[in-house]
């Protein structure tokens, strides 16, 4: 008598705790954020982005998914600037997140690497939760292996648009600035054979331009020097029909700036957005009350490149896509923790979330490498927005 007693003590205390747990205040966030998901109160999601000062589009983007369902719900951390020496850090912060129990996704943007060891430590406790990376430095057969989405931007596609996109600027040169470790990723190596040949079709120069690695002993101060010097050099031996691109990020807003005062061409940044270096390097200011205000950015960014002569010179996608899939991604997670997906992988879904975020269609192409399809490395790419 006195077991039974006790075990309807317990399971009235769990009920009792269950609806405590349901009553918790909201945070101090926007309206739409109120909605808690059908499957279970207590879900979070693990997002992981890098800093700052290696790319603050990408956090912002995070900071975004945060304020609209709280940190109750969401788990924001960073892997180190020197990711490649300190890969310990990004596995140690990943599997933090997984091993709480109410982490029902991760999301890695960018998808550094260590994340597939990182993703393996994962595995061992979690095999249930969700994994989507974005924009991946590893190899991708082995990151497709790992993970449930590995989004990326269509980096071969580029290899043709860049060069026609340059063209139609009246680029009569492409420089492409880079250095060894990004080369050693399949997919940019590609991408610059194909921006070579590309431009040997369409009758561009084209310059294979080495720069400091922002990872290396000269840091990310460093490469941007190295790019603020090395423009105007480049822009005065070829002339000023000369169109500039970098494989990273940090050198964005050296490159505009530099790209801009020297009167050359900028087709796109490395991770095509109104946002990525654009904002910075013109100086512009986002009021509180406009961040996220997509027109707002592209409406001042077209002013200032105005002003110094740049219209019709610069462009790049309309939409931020390495922020896309954060958010988007977060969209896809809670969709799937809800039980609304088919599946990890649902690509209609992903479709869905995504167009809600862009605005715009977005073209979606499973990474064949060699004749071996990844249906799960989606490959993105957008139509160009001119400035």
């Amino acid at each position: 008598m006195f077991k039974r007693s006790l075990v309807i003590f317990l399971v009235l205390l769990m009920v009792f705790s269950l609806a405590a747990c349901g009553q918790k205040p909201a945070a101090t966030e926007e309206p739409a954020a109120t909605e808690e998901p059908a499957a279970d109160g207590n879900w979070k999601i693990g997002i992981m982005t890098g800093t700052v000062s290696q790319n603050e589009e990408e956090y912002r983007a995070a900071q975004n998914v945060v304020n609209k369902y709280g940190e109750e719900h969401i788990l924001l951390m960073t892997y180190p600037d020197k990711f490649m020496d300190e890969q310990e850090t990004t596995i140690a912060n990943l599997v933090s997140m997984a091993s709480d129990p109410d982490v029902k996704a991760l999301i890695i943007v960018q998808a550094v690497p260590g994340t597939s060891a990182a993703i393996d430590k994962v595995r061992e406790i979690r095999e249930d939760i969700l994994i989507i990376g974005g924009v991946p430095g590893e190899d991708p057969k082995m990151i497709a292996s790992k993970a449930d989405v590995i989004f990326a931007m269509d980096e071969l596609s580029m290899g043709r648009t860049l060069v026609e996109q340059a063209k139609k600027q009246g680029a009569k040169t492409f420089v492409h600035y880079s250095f060894p470790r990004h080369m050693s990723y399949a997919l940019l190596s590609a991408r610059r054979d194909l921006l070579k040949e590309n431009c040997k079709e369409l009758g561009l120069e084209f310059v294979d331009a080495t720069a400091p690695d922002p990872t290396g002993d000269a840091g990310t101060s460093g490469a941007q020097q190295f790019i603020l010097e090395d423009v105007p050099r480049k822009i005065e031996q070829y002339g000023k029909d000369t169109a500039l691109f970098s494989t990273n990020c940090s050198m964005q807003v050296p490159l505009i700036k530099a790209t801009l005062d020297a009167g050359g061409i900028y087709p796109q940044p490395c991770c095509p957005s109104p946002y990525h270096g654009f904002p910075s390097a013109l100086g512009i200011e986002i009021p509180e009350d406009k961040k996220g205000d997509i027109d707002f950015v592209i409406e001042e960014v077209t002013k200032k490149i105005a002003e110094k002569g740049g219209t019709g010179r610069f462009s790049t996608w309309p939409v931020p896509c390495a922020m896309m899939f954060v958010e988007a991604g977060a969209e896809y997670a809670k969709a799937y923790i809800d039980g609304e997906t088919n599946g990890k992988f649902d690509l209609e879904k992903i479709k869905e979330k995504c167009k809600e975020y862009a605005g715009v269609d977005i073209k979606f192409t499973p990474l064949d490498e060699n004749g071996e399809k990844y249906d799960n490395y989606l490959l993105t790419l957008m139509d160009f927005l001119n400035f």
